[in-house]
């Protein structure tokens, strides 16, 4: 080869051989497997078949990436919703219970009969409630104010109450699990302790709470997380509406279980509680349970009880001490039993005082006599299970001057039906040491377990 000719080859014909291979490289397009913006995998746990473009089975061995975990595809369901999933879980159990009148097995009690709004219902809830439901108590907080309150006297089914809830089965010690959260003050010892006599104004008292809820939000973070509504308290004294009103969301929000029951002051009937009113004298039930069958019972109503309010003041005028079968008095003659004449009356009449809460209710129960519920705006305890009509009467305050006519009416049939329901619904009422199921510290707790399984939370800070 000449010199001309090497020259050609290595000048001309080389470089024109690399220049054409760089435009073939720089023309080929890339690789068409991977999908065309990391976006669209959200966190709503896409699945890879909805990411756009080819399989990435298709795409060479040496690239194809490590294939995505589930993990990657569903995201953590934060603690709420866990809670929420469970109630959810046991609302279709419930409703399906309902809906094939299934009656669920249960060898100590199995709600039945006319007493019952929807028995199935409310065994199945019971039921749901016995093996879910979870009670966190905030641990914060010294006695008397907090988790403490008298268990004696006519208030005292508030302190009994605090103190079976601190030791009972439903608390749990992680929070992340609760259903509820309980706010353990004491408005009987908020009332005796933080109140200065002579002094008017509600304020120190409300602080007391709005303390005790701004102690518990800044430490913990479920309160603001639902903003209270998954949180209760207990107060049986007539003071407990007012001192919640001081905390705006415990008294919206908020489950409050309540003695004074009144829906005329706030009481709100799907998100409160009633709780009845219980005086044990000695601390228990003895003595206390228990009375002559309907027919052997002579005297056809019977209340003795001071003037307190003004419906108390209207039935005095009208029948106090007027009426053999009318037995109305302010003070008992002497050596006549209070208890004594509960036991020989048909009818007991249950008014209220100052407040709505008497526990002339419950004792009447108690003994035997049909509770006449003389009151305005009361809402009754365990409403929402129990037809009070069943084994109660109601009579307006303006039927006072009516009320030998409207008891005297009532057939003798109804009356004796009336007596034995009583008598089987007392064992809701009843107070146990240790609770027992169906107790009065049980439908509380399902009281409170209904209006947390009929709402559906969300995370107040995503909402």
């Amino acid at each position: 080869m000449t010199d001309s000719s090497s020259k050609l080859v290595y000048f001309v014909i080389f470089p024109l051989i690399l220049l054409c291979g760089l435009v073939i490289i720089l023309n080929q397009k890339p690789s068409s497997w991977l999908p065309s913006s990391s976006s669209a995998i959200s966190k709503k746990g896409v699945k890879p078949s909805d990411v756009s473009g080819p399989s990435p089975a298709a795409a060479p061995e040496v690239d194809q990436p490590p294939p995505m975990t589930e993990n990657q595809y569903t995201r953590e369901f934060s603690d709420l919703e866990k809670v929420e999933g469970g109630l959810a879980r046991a609302r279709a159990t419930i409703q399906e219970a309902r809906r094939n009148n299934e009656t669920s097995y249960d060898p100590d009690y199995v709600p039945t009969g006319p007493v019952y709004r929807d028995p199935i219902s409310f065994h199945r809830s019971y039921i749901e409630m016995e093996s879910l439901f979870k009670i966190y108590v905030y641990e914060d907080g010294e006695p008397p104010l907090f988790h403490y309150s008298k268990s004696l006297g006519i208030l005292g089914i508030e302190g009994i109450l605090i103190h079976q809830l601190e030791i009972s089965r439903f608390r749990t010690g992680d929070p992340r699990q609760a259903h509820v959260y309980f706010v353990p003050i004491s408005m009987q010892s908020v009332a005796t302790f933080a109140y200065e006599r002579g002094n008017r104004a509600w304020s120190p008292l409300q602080n007391v709470a709005s303390d005790y809820v701004n102690l518990i939000a800044t430490k913990y973070p479920y309160w603001n997380r639902t903003l209270g509504h998954d949180h209760f308290i207990l107060a049986c004294h007539d003071w407990g509406p007012t001192i919640s009103h001081g905390v705006p969301y415990l008294y919206k929000n908020s489950i409050r279980v309540l003695c004074n029951a009144n829906i005329t002051e706030g009481f709100k009937l799907s998100t409160d509680v009633s709780m009845p009113e219980i005086y044990l004298p000695d601390g228990t039930m003895d003595g206390l349970i228990g009375g002559p069958g309907p027919t052997e019972r002579s005297v056809l109503v019977f209340y003795a009880g001071g003037i307190h309010g003004d419906i108390r003041q209207a039935l005095m005028e009208k029948w106090k001490d007027k009426d053999p079968d009318v037995r109305i008095h302010e003070y008992l003659p002497r050596n006549v039993s209070y208890y004594g004449m509960f036991r020989k009356s048909k009818y007991c009449i249950c008014p209220s005082g100052w407040e709505v809460a008497s526990p002339r209710m419950v004792e009447a129960l108690y003994m035997g006599c049909v509770p006449v519920l003389l009151k305005d705006n009361y809402a009754k305890p365990f409403d929402d299970v129990l037809d009070w009509g069943t084994f109660s009467v109601d009579v307006q305050v303006n039927e006072i001057a009516d009320l030998k006519k409207i008891l005297t009416a009532i057939p003798a049939g109804k009356y004796m039906e009336m007596q034995r329901v009583g008598v089987i619904v007392r064992r809701h009422f009843e107070v146990n040491f240790p609770p027992k199921r169906f107790d009065v510290f049980h439908m509380i707790l399902h009281s409170v377990w209904l209006r947390r399984i009929n709402i559906q939370l969300n995370d107040a800070h995503e909402t």
